[in-house]
């Protein structure tokens, strides 16, 4: 029977309807696919609504989502979310007999079984990756990242919360954002820096260390300015955030010994791409002495996010959660 898979991030919802192909190369097929942007709707159900509403011929009781945060019993605790998320709401609001949740960077961690594996540009390290753990890391409204440990029936993966490590500087110009957003010192996480927002706050920080008046309002406004040049904080904004996600990249690839590679997601990304070549990123992501080394030998690719979130759910759901599966009942947030 087919269900819905949804990628719930800050920004962006991404709705399909999926069902279990007769292809097992392609293990799940797409029937209806939509993108949404959150803040127009005043609760996830309603956005989930409309989608049923034009793409759904016949009723559908199933579920999957994979959303930005946690899974805390009933609800999903982020803050980047445009709303809160209480799972018996959901199912008692769309009639749902099953919902089932999983972190959305676990979701894209999944697809690099097929579709996100296949497309990516290749930013630095060798062309072709032997075998191990591999990353998916991706800043948009937040900062994500999980990582696939290759083994028998498809390996696993693990969600983690990496962006909220603590930011920690690598240039003179980095102590000084880090000590104007802290001054009294304090918690200041990676996801605060290495964001889309991180970014626009990056930008204010440098107009306010030099006195300047800060004239772009949005992440979009920063990177436009920074690709174009025609911004001189914007430019800096962008090395610095470049420079920090080579740092971010390369802890969380040393921490996981991911010679599989690394994907980061996403298409603010892609829209930087050569911005992010020309940028500190390689040396940065490199590190120094015997990690260098290591992480030399780590390939790193950019791709686009685009609907590998909705698969990589889809592919988890049928594998873990979909009722009558040994692992079902196992599977966190699943509704009984």
């Amino acid at each position: 029977m087919p269900f819905l898979a949804a990628d719930i991030g800050g920004t962006h919802a991404r709705v399909a309807l999926m069902h279990a192909s007769n292809n097992e190369a392609r293990k799940v097929e797409t029937l209806a696919y939509r993108v949404f942007t959150c803040a127009e709707f005043p609760a996830l159900s309603d956005l989930l609504q409309v989608f049923i509403d034009a793409e759904v011929k016949a009723p559908v009781k199933r579920c999957v989502l994979a959303c930005a945060g946690q899974i805390m019993g009933d609800d999903v605790v982020n803050d980047n979310l445009a709303w809160p998320i209480h799972l018996p709401q959901l199912r008692t609001a769309l009639g749902l007999e099953d919902v089932a949740v999983l972190n959305d960077f676990e979701a894209l961690a999944y697809a690099l079984d097929g579709s996100l594996a296949e497309g990516g540009r290749h930013l630095c390290g060798p062309d072709k990756a032997p075998s191990g753990p591999t990353l998916v890391i991706g800043p948009g409204t937040g900062l994500g990242a999980a990582a696939h440990i290759p083994g028998a029936d498809g390996g696993f993966v693990l969600t983690t919360e990496a962006g909220q490590m603590d930011f920690a500087p690598n240039s003179v110009r980095e102590r000084a954002v880090l000590a104007h957003l802290a001054p009294n010192g304090g918690y200041v996480p990676f996801e605060h820096i290495v964001s889309g927002p991180g970014l626009l706050t990056v930008y204010e920080t440098l107009c306010a260390l030099h006195d300047d008046e800060p004239t772009l309002v949005t992440p979009e406004a920063v990177t436009k300015a920074a690709v174009a040049r025609g911004d001189a904080r914007a430019v800096e904004a962008m090395e610095i955030f470049c420079a920090a996600l080579g740092s971010f990249t390369g802890n969380l690839a040393m921490t996981f010994m991911a010679t599989g590679g690394v994907y980061l997601a996403g298409g603010f990304l892609s829209s930087i791409f050569d911005l992010l070549k020309r940028s500190d990123f390689e040396e940065r992501f490199l590190h120094g002495r015997s990690a260098r080394a290591v992480l030399s030998h780590v390939p790193v690719w950019v791709t686009e996010h685009g609907r590998h979130g909705v698969q990589g759910a889809a592919q988890w759901y049928l594998r873990h959660a979909l009722p009558g599966s040994s692992m079902h009942d196992a599977a966190r947030g699943t509704g009984t």
